[in-house]
């Protein structure tokens, strides 16, 4: 069943954010300092990521100790570098003969369309994150990764509605538990999984109804150019023993929970990338654990939109049905 819950209940994980609310952008950390089974899935045409080839089966790197999701586009990248000091400073790494050297796979989403596209996230903040970093009471909405995210911006981000970050766990019984944490940048629409409705995306100028970015692509109805600012990116962690190629597996099971809320996803304008992380020593057959995958990245997914509060100039989705402007609420 899905737990109201969070990463965290992954017990090794903490999270962390460094939020920018003013420059619309920040970053969030997922430690493991401990060393976590990795595995990574990229099904976006776009992606912007750093020690990704080296998760794949077949690579030596066995273990690694954080993952950084962060803003800024390709700056974004540059954060990760913080992270890897406060490990440094821990001692969580690899113990090599020139000292320790910590493993921090990282993605990014692009957020520069909307508040100070100068400003974006640095070692420092990373650095900021970790450190703030809780096991438990996480925050979720328009905070650290998910500060500049948005969704539906076919029709330019003037349109778009307000996306973010948020968790959500499952338990599978036996103790085994899987829960992912995700956030939500997407070029098309946030649905329903059940009913297929439109649940955030592009909204109507006039009546403020959410339009369909499917839709509006098979009628040549977008904008073009298209905007860049886009990607879904997210950790699925476990406390269930896996190998590399099973973590691998389960990320390509993860993504879809992806398929199933974002509409389009995995488009040539989005960058979408789920890790994988396995800690701990439950068992769980792996069909069972793909399924609580996908469940919790589908409640992630929508979590964020919901919980998400307007900024920049970028309405959330409460708001709208505060104000009435949105039809289909």
């Amino acid at each position: 069943m899905t737990m109201a819950g969070s990463l965290t209940d992954i017990a090794g994980i903490r999270v962390g954010h460094y939020t920018d609310p003013v420059a619309a952008t920040g970053c969030t950390v997922v430690l493991c300092e401990s060393g976590a089974v990795p595995g990574v899935h990229v099904s976006g045409a776009s992606p912007g990521g750093r020690e990704i080839e080296s998760l794949r089966p077949g690579y030596s790197i066995s273990l690694v100790h954080a993952v950084l999701l962060s803003g800024g586009s390709a700056y974004g990248l540059d954060a990760a570098g913080g992270v890897m000091k406060y490990l440094e400073e821990r001692g969580a790494g690899f113990d090599t003969v020139a000292g320790i050297v910590p493993i921090v796979p990282t993605a990014i989403i692009f957020d520069l369309s909307i508040g100070d596209a100068r400003v974006r996230p640095t070692p420092e903040n990373a650095y900021a994150a970790c450190r703030s970093a809780q096991d438990a009471g996480v925050a979720e909405g328009s905070v650290g990764a998910g500060t500049g995210a948005t969704v539906g911006k076919c029709l330019g981000i003037e349109h778009a509605t307000k996306g973010g970050v948020a968790m959500a766990s499952v338990d599978l019984g036996g103790g085994a538990l899987i829960a992912a944490l995700i956030v939500v940048n997407a070029w098309g629409d946030v649905v329903s999984p059940t009913s297929g409705q439109v649940i955030a995306g592009p909204r109507e100028s006039t009546t403020g109804a959410f339009l369909r970015t499917a839709t509006l692509l098979k009628e040549r109805r977008t904008r073009r150019p298209f905007p860049t600012s886009n990607t879904v990116i997210g950790v699925v962690a476990t406390n269930v023993r896996l190998r590399k190629e099973q973590t691998h597996r389960l990320a390509q099971m993860a993504q879809v929970g992806l398929a199933r809320t974002v509409d389009p996803c995995g488009s040539m304008y989005d960058g979408d990338t789920l890790f994988v992380l396995s800690l701990g020593d439950r068992r769980c057959d792996m069909n069972a654990l793909g399924v609580g995958a996908v469940e919790a990245v589908a409640t992630a997914v929508q979590r964020a939109v919901l919980q998400a509060v307007s900024l920049a100039g970028v309405p959330a989705l409460r708001d709208l049905k505060e104000t009435g402007s949105c039809a289909q609420c």
